[in-house]
């Protein structure tokens, strides 16, 4: 993973070379556009990451903010950390159909969403996803998936 050191969004984005730059900045926008009130966007984990803040949701495993969706210029692609995706099913699977529906390929891990063009990425059917999730049903999947002892 192509990890980057930056402390904020806008340096993470000088930071890339411009043809990559345009891309993860159509993406970012897109996320930004319809993002729900209550998530925070700032760098974590080494890329753009839009978090559930801890003043909000305090007690997480790692003490670090619950994280909602992650976006990346990898070395060789670009990647879009989907929890929303990865913490329903149901959602994973509308995904999925999306992909078939339009003739395109996904390549899909857990929650990770790679694509080589922005071409490769149903960017509206992500954004509607994003748009989906509010905070509160974030956190709710996130509890409901937990192993309590």
């Amino acid at each position: 993973m192509a990890r980057s050191d930056v402390t904020t969004v806008e340096d993470y984005l000088a930071g890339l070379p411009r043809e990559r730059c345009e891309v993860v900045a159509i993406v970012r926008d897109a996320i930004n556009r319809q993002l729900p009130p209550g998530y925070e966007e700032r760098m974590n984990w080494g890329m753009i990451s839009w978090e559930v803040p801890l003043s909000r949701y305090p007690e997480t495993y790692n003490r670090q903010p619950l994280s909602f969706v992650a976006l990346a210029a990898q070395k060789n692609h670009y990647a879009l950390y989907l929890m929303c995706v990865y913490a329903d099913s149901p959602v994973e699977a509308e995904l999925r159909r999306a992909y078939a529906d339009a003739g395109k390929k996904l390549d899909l891990g857990k929650s990770c969403l790679r694509f080589k063009r922005l071409e490769d990425l149903l960017l509206d059917e992500v954004v509607r996803i994003v748009a989906a999730t509010p905070v509160e049903t974030h956190i709710a999947r996130h509890e409901a998936g937990r192993v309590r002892n």
